[in-house]
């Protein structure tokens, strides 16, 4: 039972990670070119909060309760988007702070090998 739940679980992931739109622009802004794009992405929450603004209202002035759900869709992708935008200034400090590293040791290694190929002074 235990593996059916956790496979039904995965699947259900996978898919919605392959075909939401949120989630396909969230991971592209993962990847180490996207993460620039974190802040200007957190503007993507505006339209999903104004959804949730507009089906809560609705629902309380007396619709359908489906709207609900809805408003927790809406809601929970403004999050995400929200949350992704100081996330990504975070991983990007990150990557640029590996970068450097990379840049600095390969300058001491060219430094070192340049040593090494120079001859030695004689007296």
């Amino acid at each position: 039972m235990f593996r059916l739940i956790w496979t039904l679980s995965v699947r259900t992931r996978d898919y919605l990670h392959r075909y939401m739109p949120s989630n396909r622009l969230l991971a592209g802004i993962r990847t180490r070119r996207g993460l620039k794009w974190g802040i200007p992405a957190m503007l993507v929450a505006l339209p999903y909060i104004l959804i949730a603004s507009i089906c809560f209202g609705s629902a309380a002035d007396g619709g359908p309760g489906w709207l609900h759900l809805i408003v927790l869709w809406a809601c929970w992708n403004a999050l995400k988007f929200i949350i992704m935008g100081p996330l990504s200034v975070a991983l990007l400090i990150r990557a640029r702070l590996r970068e450097a590293t990379v840049r600095r040791h390969q300058r001491h290694d060219s430094r070192v090998e340049a040593s090494l190929r120079e001859p030695a002074l004689r007296v």
